[in-house]
């Protein structure tokens, strides 16, 4: 008697493997993705403060000056949390992974993560954190919106 395997699947078609090739390449990038998002959003909370300077100088010129009520530090404030929330978000942040293991197991009591583990969390981490911002930076508008009007 032979001690040979006995097959008992078919071998994985290409159109196959190149799908579960671009589901882990996407899973992976998660993280890079958020990278992008809190770039955008950067460029965003610090040209929409400043554009709106810049129009109300313009629209009241010489008497460009605003009474500092609630408004003000409303738009003002949430514009200030919305970046400090994104610029956290880029923080790089350490975790403890053992690239040995691909999916850590959730009964196990060791800290250290997986690879899969590790892709997971670092993208929640990071929308943890913008998920926040961009509400903070909504906040800010509809603050500005209601000082205008």
């Amino acid at each position: 008697m032979t001690q040979n395997p006995i097959p008992t699947a078919r071998p994985v078609s290409p159109g196959t493997a190149k799908l579960r090739e671009k589901f882990y390449e996407q899973f992976a990038a998660q993280s890079e993705q958020m990278d992008k998002l809190a770039g955008q959003l950067i460029t965003l909370e610090l040209a929409i403060p400043g554009l709106y300077a810049a129009v109300l100088k313009l629209v009241q010129g010489e008497k460009a000056t605003l009474t500092a009520n609630n408004w003000l530090y409303v738009a003002f404030g949430g514009w200030l949390l919305a970046l400090l929330f994104t610029l956290a978000s880029l923080i790089p942040r350490r975790w403890d992974v053992d690239p040995t293991v691909v999916k850590g197991d959730p009964a196990s009591d060791r800290p250290v993560l997986g690879l899969e583990d590790y892709f997971l969390k670092s993208a929640q981490h990071k929308r943890r954190l913008l998920i926040p911002a961009i509400l903070f930076f909504w906040v800010g508008i509809v603050g500005a919106a209601v000082l205008v009007f």
